[in-house]
């Protein structure tokens, strides 16, 4: 078995060195170009065993965002909601003990090692299952596109998602980063050059999507989400066709789960203020402002005017728009 499996690494390995490389915001000293899109060195393999390997089941619930979006928070909404019927209790809920990403686990990212045994624990997982994506919707692999499993996806004003980013990722061990200014940082995130970017991409991928499979995809924002928590996590709720919505205290159980996965609240719990992720980041960097509009505090008026125009030039004809807080 040692040497199929050196052989494949082999092949990922020859694989990153052929792909076009940039430094950007990313996790990783490069992003590749790969499948049009950006990907960090180290989840090249992991995105390659989870297209190939990866067998979706119609029950499955996926979480899916451009990083820096949101990504925590709709993990713990899914997975409370999902997982209802096991946890009802929101006293003694896995929440309250654990992270949102220890429960709710990206598959690209833990298949780029132990390959038949992360399969093995994923295909083992209690049904339904909860995982987390931040593939772009064209490169998921095709088990999750053709079957009836679930995507909720989750998007952000691209002004916000850039400072959370910029914030976020040198704090992570994986490796040193390029010293980029904020301007030459900025710069590549205008080009599309972010871990899994570009976001315009990224977002249209989803929407276009969501649109034409209401059934399949449902596209959230997260400043919908902030500004009205109950509504939406019931149309989260109706989406999945949880009983909860059945029951007569339906109301009730909303509020709850809006309470128990609130920003603050998941902020200050022990859990997530000490420990790693996978070795890869403390927990407590995953709770950051959760703010919006908090990117007026970092732009010049030139970059307001560029990523502006930008997101203008893009999403245009789409549908999709974004409400500009300052």
């Amino acid at each position: 078995m040692a040497f199929p499996i050196q052989k494949q690494e082999n092949e990922e390995n020859d694989l990153s060195l052929s792909l076009p490389k940039e430094s950007g915001l990313g996790g990783a000293p490069y992003l590749h170009l790969f499948q049009d899109f950006w990907c960090p060195t180290v989840h090249v393999q992991g995105v390659n065993n989870f297209q190939k390997h990866f067998d979706a089941k119609d029950n499955d619930v996926f979480v899916a965002s451009f990083p820096k979006s949101g990504t925590t928070w709709l993990k713990a909404l899914a997975f409370v909601i999902v997982n209802h019927h096991r946890f009802p209790s929101f006293d003694h809920h896995p929440l309250l003990s654990s992270n949102p990403h220890q429960l709710v686990s990206f598959p690209e990212f833990i298949l780029s090692h132990d390959l038949h045994d992360n399969i093995l624990s994923l295909s083992n997982m209690s049904e339904p299952r909860v995982l987390g994506t931040h593939l772009p919707f064209p490169s998921l692999p095709e088990s999750i596109t053709k079957s009836n499993c679930k995507i909720i996806y989750i998007c952000r004003n691209p002004f916000d998602i850039f400072v959370s980013a910029w914030e976020f990722f040198p704090k992570l061990k994986l490796v040193s980063l390029p010293a980029l200014t904020f301007e030459e940082t900025f710069e590549k995130y205008c080009n599309g050059i972010m871990t899994f970017g570009p976001w315009w991409s990224h977002m249209l991928g989803y929407w276009k999507e969501s649109i034409a499979r209401p059934n399949k995809v449902l596209f959230l924002k997260y400043e919908d989400l902030k500004e009205n928590s109950v509504f939406h996590v019931k149309r989260i709720v109706e989406f999945l066709d949880s009983p909860i919505i059945q029951g007569g205290d339906s109301n009730e159980v909303i509020e709850n789960i809006v309470n128990l996965c609130e920003f603050e609240k998941m902020k200050n719990l022990e859990v997530n203020k000490s420990g790693y992720i996978e070795n890869i980041t403390e927990k407590k960097n995953l709770f950051q402002k959760g703010k919006i509009g908090d990117w007026i505090n970092y732009f010049s008026p030139s970059m307001i005017e560029k990523l502006s125009k930008i997101i203008e030039e893009k999403l245009s004809g789409s549908g999709l728009s974004f409400k500009v807080h300052s």
